[in-house]
């Protein structure tokens, strides 16, 4: 399965958000907590068993670093997939809140 950024939902609030993708009944999501304007912790990432395998995870990450380098964001992975993908994507450092 190919997933595009624009297949993916963004829900912000003043303090928390997540992304979403959903497909045949299934739902993944992404959820993160926004520390003031400039920094995001991304905190848990579920996907079903349906989309396991398929890239639904990553790219959910990677809509959020598009949006980080869009908004000028920081992000912290303390999702242990998140921190997983970003040590795979090197290329994904400049949003890195070291």
């Amino acid at each position: 399965m190919t997933i595009s950024a624009d297949q993916i939902h963004r829900e912000q609030g003043d303090s928390k958000g997540r992304y979403v993708f959903t497909a045949d009944g299934h739902t993944a999501e992404m959820t993160y907590s926004r520390l003031g304007a400039t920094r995001i912790i991304i905190d848990h990432t579920e996907v079903p068993d349906a989309f396991r395998g398929q890239g639904v995870g990553a790219a959910l990450v990677a809509r959020a670093v598009a949006d980080a380098r869009t908004e000028g964001v920081k992000i912290t992975p303390l999702c242990p997939f998140a921190a997983a993908q970003f040590r795979r994507h090197p290329d994904w450092h400049d949003v890195l809140d070291r």
